[in-house]
């Protein structure tokens, strides 16, 4: 579903991403982790080309996602991508029902009583028919974030990117974002998810990517990370995380 081959990213001489070589399975959940500054967000944001890539290859369910294309192509491609970023990102403006429907209308050309019908669908899936009229400032930023995955679902994408969607989340909000991403696994979607939730990863991923400097130095499935990682930078990672 998800395939990087040789990719490079550089910023001005310092060089992100090095040589990343990797496979997202159709129906797959990978966790990407790593400490901050090493590349996670850089590699995820390459997948829907939000971050330009210096040479290799990206592809989406067979798209060559950094091919020369005109902005609307570039365009209804990220839109078949589902992206929930770390700062939510919904229009202020418009209630949770009007941000879930925006894409499907706008993008898509759906009928507006078709577009309501699914994104009412959308919200009661992660847990918020009750607040489909209320605006992004009288939700929680866990409602925030379950509106934004609601609105990224709404496109019907074949495959979700998460990049680090509970980073900004109070504590106790954390599992309600959890919950739906798990109840998402469970459906079978193929997401890539950079995040620092170990609980998540051990639990929900069919595979971990383990990065620093720009590499993946480890691709393992989570029982293997955990219990015996083998990359020397892995287990300090680990080891720093189980002392805290």
């Amino acid at each position: 579903m998800i395939s990087f081959s040789n990719v490079n990213k550089w910023y001005g001489e310092y060089q992100a991403l090095t040589d990343i070589n990797a496979e997202v399975s159709k129906g797959e959940v990978v966790v990407v982790c790593g400490p901050s500054g090493s590349g996670k967000s850089t590699l995820i944001r390459t997948v829907n080309r939000l971050e330009e890539i210096k040479s290799g290859k990206v592809t989406v369910d067979g798209h060559d996602i950094h091919a020369p294309m005109s902005s609307a192509q570039l365009n209804r491609m990220r839109s078949r991508i589902g992206f929930v970023f770390q700062s939510f990102n919904l229009f202020p403006h418009l209630s949770a029902l009007d941000n879930v429907m925006l894409s499907p209308m706008h993008v898509s050309g759906v009928k507006r009583v078709e577009a309501r019908d699914r994104a009412l669908q959308l919200l009661d899936r992660v847990g918020l028919a009750a607040k489909a009229n209320s605006y992004p400032g009288q939700l929680s930023g866990g409602q925030q974030q379950r509106v934004a995955i609601a609105r990224a679902l709404a496109m019907e994408p074949p495959a979700m990117l998460f990049d680090e969607p509970t980073s900004a989340l109070d504590p106790e909000m954390v599992g309600e974002v959890l919950a739906v991403m798990r109840s998402l696994a469970g459906d079978g979607m193929t997401m890539m998810c950079v995040t620092h939730e170990m609980g998540f990863a051990r639990e929900v991923a069919d595979r971990v990517w383990f990065m620093d400097a720009g590499r993946i130095l480890e691709a393992s499935d989570p029982e293997s990370f955990f219990r015996n990682a083998q990359h020397p930078r892995a287990q300090r990672f680990l080891s720093d995380l189980r002392s805290h």
